[in-house]
């Protein structure tokens, strides 16, 4: 029920757009852009507070917003993670406590809209801005990201170039920005009028073009090593994308998991994370 509840509520904002465009092509783009940026979940849940609590560390503030960071010590390099849509640093407690284990320094973030921190909304333009700013105060040697994270972790590296960071990981990560709007246009029904007016607006805010906006381009620059996780049933983020990225990142490896799902936080995949760090 909830599902079908989800599906005709997607399509009736189809249609408003749709309506809207008749009136004000670039209103119904800033509307269409606002709900696509606007998560529904990833606020810290009762179960999730006590854990996240104890491990609070500063509080960030960068692109207008405060970004909750949590630190667990240790004393090899430091690692930054990165959660994805819908999320919070809570996704990462299988993989910190191996991190623990092998002695590494963890910083994770609540990105914008989640968990702790401030927002509203989330978009990877947004979320690198934060992460560039949480690398130059923690200098972290390794960065991991999931999903929305992965492809945030690759774009910031692209964007902003670190010899300071040694080696990369994403999981589950899309690589094209135009399948997404793609995907976004034929879940809510709207058309191209709105389509097209959606990716003007994301030019005129980020000076990005969706077609050029390629997790698998922004890797054929980047020089650090790379471990790359995607499972080949994953509903969320088709494992194409993987293709294309290690296709264009010359310094890295991929791992192809089955039936570990879009989440893979499964221990086997965090052992293999732990040795390509220690690698």
């Amino acid at each position: 029920m909830e599902k079908l509840i989800y599906k005709y509520l997607a399509l009736a904002y189809g249609q408003y757009f749709n309506a809207l465009s008749l009136v004000s092509k670039r209103k119904a783009a800033e509307k269409a852009f606002t709900l696509y940026c606007s998560p529904r979940k990833g606020k810290v849940l009762p179960h999730q507070k006590e854990y996240l609590d104890a491990a609070k560390h500063q509080i960030i503030h960068t692109s207008n917003l405060e970004i909750q960071t949590y630190q667990w010590l240790g004393r090899k390099e430091t690692v930054l993670l990165l959660h994805g849509w819908e999320s919070n640093v809570f996704r990462w407690k299988n993989l910190i406590e191996k991190l623990q284990e092998a002695n590494f320094n963890i910083i994770a973030i609540d990105a914008p809209g989640h968990g702790n921190s401030s927002g509203n909304i989330l978009n990877v333009p947004l979320y690198t801005e934060c992460t560039n700013e949480i690398i130059d105060t923690y200098n972290p040697s390794y960065v991991i990201g999931h999903s929305m994270g992965g492809m945030t972790t690759i774009y910031n590296q692209y964007k902003y170039p670190n010899t300071a960071i040694k080696k990369l990981v994403s999981l589950g990560s899309p690589s094209e920005l135009s399948e997404l709007m793609d995907y976004y246009q034929n879940l809510l029904g709207f058309n191209n009028t709105v389509l097209s007016e959606l990716e003007k607006h994301i030019y005129d805010q980020y000076k990005i073009e969706v077609q050029n906006f390629s997790a698998a381009r922004f890797s054929e620059s980047i020089e650090q090593k790379g471990f790359i996780v995607h499972d080949e049933l994953d509903l969320i983020a088709p494992y194409s994308a993987a293709e294309k990225i290690h296709g264009q990142w010359k310094n890295s490896s991929l791992l192809k998991t089955s039936g570990l799902g879009h989440s893979l936080h499964q221990a086997e995949v965090n052992q293999k994370i732990i040795d390509f760090l220690n690698s």
